[in-house]
């Protein structure tokens, strides 16, 4: 776990949605990849609606909702200190206001777990450690190997939620047989849109959101391809234009229907 704050020398500065975000990530440690960012472009928040990213690092998925949809009241808990501090020294860099609570999900600071919110959204740490390599970087590490079982996750987020909230996990594929299940002991309306590399290939990332009180039938939709061809054929960057859109312009990722 990474406590001493980040110097300026560890860090770089990132461009997010086009150049509407610029972020600070530590040059060794754990840093993001377009998971949170299209986390954030899943999530349907109105102004005036207050969201909770859990587990927020640096502060990328959180940001990049506020700079979609003005008007919402944002927070986050991390528990590395070094990160929450990046996650606010981004918020105020970035001139947007951001509440970060640095903590334990499993045992939220007391003004934390009076608090309820209309979307909680959360990133958790992909690898079981018993089937993977840990990261050498402490704080890398943290934020990639499972420490706090992905049912904790999901039970903390659906506490937080308010009556008729909804919970979003961006999560790998392979992990779907513990997600499902873990969000079903807590939530209803559960929908799980797949994340597809390429036409033809197998997803790897998932999006699945549920909410408080939801009846509605459990819904696997037809996902996006992430990436243009059926294989990568030329230098830089061949995201799908609805993809792009998402990155470049701060565009949302619906769930369909």
């Amino acid at each position: 776990m990474r406590t001493e704050r980040f110097a300026d020398e560890e860090l770089s500065r990132d461009a997010f949605l086009g150049g509407r975000l610029r972020i600070a990530q530590p040059r060794a440690g754990y840093r993001a990849g377009i998971d949170p960012v299209l986390l954030a472009a899943s999530i349907p928040a109105r102004a005036g609606q207050n969201v909770l990213d859990l587990g927020c690092g640096s502060g990328i998925a959180a940001l990049c909702l506020g700079a979609r949809v003005p008007g919402l009241a944002l927070a986050g808990l991390e528990i590395q200190p070094a990160y929450a501090d990046l996650a606010r020294r981004n918020a105020t860099e970035n001139d947007q206001a951001l509440e970060v609570f640095t903590g334990d999900l499993t045992d939220m600071p007391p003004p934390l777990r009076q608090r309820q919110f209309d979307h909680v959204i959360a990133n958790p740490p992909y690898f079981d450690r018993a089937a993977s390599t840990p990261a050498r970087d402490p704080g890398r590490e943290h934020g990639m190997g499972e420490t706090c079982a992905l049912a904790e996750w999901v039970a903390a987020a659906a506490r937080r939620a308010a009556p008729k909230g909804q919970v979003t996990v961006v999560q790998r594929a392979d992990r779907l047989p513990d997600l499902i299940p873990a969000m079903a002991a807590h939530l209803g309306s559960l929908e799980v849109l797949p994340l597809i590399p390429r036409q033809g290939r197998a997803a790897r990332l998932v999006l699945m959101r549920g909410r408080k009180g939801g009846r509605a039938e459990f819904r696997l939709h037809d996902g996006p391809c992430l990436h243009a061809g059926a294989a990568h054929g030329r230098d830089g960057e061949d995201y799908t234009p609805a993809i792009s859109a998402v990155l470049r312009d701060a565009a949302g990722l619906s769930f369909p229907g």
